[in-house]
């Protein structure tokens, strides 16, 4: 029997290495609900056998019940009704059950209505694991941030609505924002919104490319104030999937097939505003797009974690030349590149989960309904807040981007270790990489993770964070990596300077090097925390002499190797990066036309 959560040794070492206990003192509230509502921990020891009881069952539902769907599921897709509703894949709707029935389709909501109110490292851990077994299936399972937005912003009366029917799987929801003309540029969105003589909402227009669009509740970015332009005219407003959304086609597309992507018209729908007019975009949206960026992460880990252990596997058992052709060294160096790259997503985009559930927390006793009573506390959560948001604002992207972008290379590799076999149909691999091409490209372009990230590095955010990594209690056996990492900070502050003295332009122009430096620096302190970490797990890992012989090691000796590769083998990288920055070659600019050649005809 399968278990997605129980195998993968690496997340049961983090499971051990995260602090947990005081993530979820924020998440419960310092365990205010404890008494109160059922299955509400007491304390910090309490939440985390709360958290591994139901991501131990995840992990055995997502192995045993949901992974042996996903190829009929990609290969039947969805189908549109000629009465305009949606099917789903016949394995999509018996996983959404199986889900509904574990009652964690409600994974972050609170426990008033109905939902767990599990902190978001443990929901991005779910994420992967549910990723891992069909990554279509997480574009419907993670879609829980919708639920979250109304939780956030809507009146009560809108949350008691609808919040206990995502809690329960009885409803699905979409995130509503990209039309024809405003894909990543959404102060573009046309959609109007307008109201009547009685004051009630209804929206009329185009959406296209919305994952789950025949959901039943809608989340609809639309154009409320139609004298202004730009995205002080948007408004976010609520729906129900009714007689006036018309789903007008399905995307034929070249993965994530168990996901249906919907281009829909809305004909007039009633619908209810979200929270205050003119903040659909800047407040609302973009809260609800960085949960959707982390969760886009995991699956792209789930996705990544899924292929390499294909590749591993047939590495290991396919003879060539007289043996495995894992002994021939260019495999060898793919497939812990592969791994080492995995480790190293997994190792951000819990850091990010982690900040992010610090923010979410701060934001409660700074800005919650007791801020008032609780004076002192409100003040130093505030304090505390401007840094976390900054914080969370730089590593959101970074992790989307480089997870993504991680997800793309291993699955690419993949394939290349299965050779011929890989490309075939007999091997899940090439669904994997046909899934994972769209993670660098919705929820926003890997380009524009970039310019989000790089204004954090050029504002100090990155910096001050590196410092207090750098600052850490690190084991002896690592302390020469962390004085190469100090190097590379220092090197990656003096680029930062050089870029900011160059201009906008510039720094978007050399964006990705300067994310890349401070993205590997992060990692590689990550990397040595865990070295060094006390959390006490092992795990059986091939001994690098004998391919045959397996022993056992503790984790923490084995991430001591993983760190020592990493930075090692970046640090030069980094130095090339940094000269390659201040080079100041600007012929992007200046020679555009010449270096890109004339504009094709196609034909």
């Amino acid at each position: 029997m399968a278990n997605f959560f129980r195998d993968n040794d690496d997340i049961q070492f983090l499971f051990k290495h995260l602090d947990l206990e005081n993530i979820a003192g924020y998440s419960e509230e310092g365990f205010k609900y404890a008494g109160q509502c059922d299955y509400a921990p007491a304390d910090g020891a309490e939440a985390r056998k709360n958290y591994e009881m139901v991501l131990d069952a995840l992990g055995q539902v997502s192995g045993d019940f949901i992974a042996p769907r996903s190829e009929g599921i990609d290969r039947e897709g969805n189908t549109l009704n000629p009465d305009g509703t949606v099917s789903y894949a016949k394995g999509i709707a018996e996983s959404l059950n199986a889900l509904a029935k574990m009652d964690v389709m409600g994974f972050t909501l609170p426990y008033r209505f109905g939902g767990l109110n599990f902190p978001n490292t443990i929901y991005s851990i779910a994420i992967e694991i549910v990723s891992r077994a069909d990554a279509s299936l997480m574009n419907i399972f993670g879609l829980q941030g919708i639920a979250e937005t109304i939780n956030f912003f809507a009146d009560e009366d809108i949350k008691k609505h609808y919040l206990p029917d995502f809690s329960s799987g009885k409803v699905t929801g979409a995130m509503v924002l990209t039309e024809p003309d405003a894909g990543s540029d959404l102060q573009a969105v046309k959609l109007r919104a307008f109201q009547d003589d009685s004051g009630q909402w209804y929206l009329h227009g185009v959406k296209r490319f919305i994952t789950n669009g025949c959901g039943e509740v809608l989340l609809v970015l639309a154009r409320s104030e139609m004298d202004r332009s730009g995205g002080l005219g948007l408004s976010l407003f609520v729906c129900d999937r009714g007689p006036t959304v018309h789903v007008r086609r399905l995307e034929d597309k070249l993965g994530i097939h168990g996901s249906p992507t919907c281009e829909l018209f809305f004909d007039n729908t009633p619908c209810q505003l979200i929270g205050e007019r003119q903040r659909g975009l800047v407040t609302y949206v973009m809260s609800l797009m960085n949960g959707a960026r982390i969760g886009i992460a995991g699956q792209s880990m789930g996705i990544a974690e899924a292929a390499y252990r294909i590749a591993r596997d047939y590495a290991h058992s396919r003879e060539q030349f007289g043996g495995a052709i894992e002994k021939l060294p260019a495999v060898r160096d793919l497939v812990i590149k592969m791994k080492m790259d995995i480790e190293a997503g997994r190792a951000l985009l819990y850091e990010t989960s982690r900040i992010v559930d610090f923010e979410v927390g701060l934001s409660k006793i700074a800005e919650g309904p007791n801020a008032e009573a609780n004076k002192e506390a409100a003040k130093e959560a505030k304090q505390q807040l401007k840094k976390i948001k900054r914080l969370a604002a730089m590593l959101t992207p970074m992790s989307k981007g480089y997870c993504s972008e991680m997800c793309n290379r291993v699955t690419y590799d993949a394939i290349q270790v299965l050779g011929g076999s890989g490309y075939m149909r007999d091997y899940a691999s090439e669904r994997l990489a046909r899934d994972a091409r769209i993670t660098t490209i919705y929820e926003g372009t890997t380009q524009l993770q970039v310019v989000a990230a790089v204004r954090g590095v050029c504002a100090g955010t990155a910096e001050k964070y590196l410092d207090e990594l750098a600052s850490m209690q690190y084991c002896d056996e690592v302390k020469d990596l962390v004085a190469l990492l100090d190097e590379g900070r220092k090197t990656m502050v003096d680029c930062a300077a050089f870029v900011k003295e160059q201009g906008v332009d510039y720094m978007d122009l050399y964006g990705r090097q300067l994310v890349d430096i401070a993205m590997w620096l992060i990692i590689g302190y990550l990397f040595c925390g865990q070295a060094s970490s006390r959390a006490e797990h092992n795990a059986a890992v091939a001994d690098s002499g004998q391919a045959d012989a397996i022993k056992t090691i503790p984790m923490t000796e084995r991430k001591k190797m993983l760190a020592r590769r990493w930075v090692t083998r970046n640090a030069p990288m980094i130095r090339a990066l940094a000269e390659e920055i201040k080079a100041g070659d600007r012929s992007s600019f200046r020679q555009y036309e010449i270096l890109a050649g004339p504009i094709p005809e196609l034909g």
